[in-house]
């Protein structure tokens, strides 16, 4: 999944992108409200982690925007301003959660997960097809009932496959949500990131094979007995 990082911290900011990629998802950053406009009018995030304390303009203006507008996405305010009347203020513009800083990488991740299971987001608990599954919070995936520990690129190039349900990915997707706006990109990294998981899915026994769609992208189906 995509986020949305509005935080101008240079030091800060590295951190979040780790965490936020253990926990599967893939951050566009940004520093200032402005390039947050920008990359809104964009790009279709799933959720929005804003800071209030920016360089040209307060979290909070944003946050009116996107709601007056009629934009549903979920925000989560993470800001160093901690009182009662700060976050009742942050929930009452329309953010969806309110972390305080400092806060532990494991808790916002959670958050941001909680925010994504509820009706009408992206983000459900557990994703099968065939005999493969994956929860999407512990990151765990199972072939049957055997648990498989998959690399966090192969985890998140699954869970895609398992979103589409059967039917084609393009390829250009995959790049969105794994490297995001920010992200380096190899001319074949979305192919070597499919060949490995095309190998550990068979080494596992899955009933569901990974086909290559030329000049398109990728499509993952059930193999019948």
């Amino acid at each position: 999944m995509r986020v949305l990082l509005v935080e101008d911290s240079l030091q800060l900011v590295p951190l979040l992108i780790k965490g936020l990629a253990q926990g599967g998802l893939a951050a566009d950053s940004v520093g200032t409200i402005g390039d947050a406009r920008l990359a809104i009018a964009a790009v279709k995030y799933a959720v929005v982690v804003l800071d209030l304390g920016l360089p040209d303009e307060d979290g909070l203006t944003l946050l009116r925007e996107m709601r007056r507008k009629g934009d549903a996405t979920p925000v989560l305010v993470l800001t160093a301003r901690d009182g009662v009347t700060d976050r009742v203020t942050g929930l009452r513009e329309g953010a969806d959660d309110y972390l305080a800083k400092p806060f532990a990488m494991e808790e916002l991740v959670a958050r941001l997960q909680a925010l994504l299971r509820r009706p009408g987001n992206l983000l459900g608990r557990k994703l099968t097809f065939g005999n493969v599954a994956l929860d999407t919070e512990g990151r765990q995936v199972f072939v049957g009932d055997m648990p498989h520990s998959f690399p966090a690129r192969e985890t998140a190039v699954l869970e895609i496959f398992l979103r589409r349900g059967g039917n084609v990915a393009p390829k250009r997707l995959f790049e969105d949500h794994l490297f995001g706006l920010s992200g380096e990109v190899a001319s074949n990294a979305v192919e070597v990131y499919v060949h490995r998981l095309r190998k550990m899915l068979g080494d596992a026994g899955a009933t569901v094979k990974i086909h290559t769609v030329r000049g398109v992208g990728y499509l993952m189906a059930e193999e019948k007995s």
